[in-house]
């Protein structure tokens, strides 16, 4: 569902230098704030900690990749 957020130009400049630092979309780094306070960005990576222990490293760093696409998502998804 599509959402228009208004955001201060402090801000704004923040979000891209962050998006640009980080390769990143504004889109992304908001959506990680939102798990984040949702707390499920930090569930997320305690499974994955957690599922590693009994992983080998071989599984755990195949399941950290298979991750990865939560982490991207890309501005043109949401037009």
């Amino acid at each position: 569902m599509p959402l228009s957020l208004r955001i201060p130009p402090q801000k704004d400049a923040l979000l891209k230098k962050l998006a640009h630092k980080t390769g990143k979309t504004k889109t992304a780094i908001i959506m990680e704030a939102v798990d984040e306070k949702l707390g499920l960005h930090k569930n997320r990576r305690r499974l994955i900690r957690d599922l590693a222990g009994w992983m080998s490293p071989e599984e755990a760093n195949e399941l950290r990749q298979s991750l990865k696409v939560f982490e991207q998502i890309n501005e043109g998804d949401w037009e």
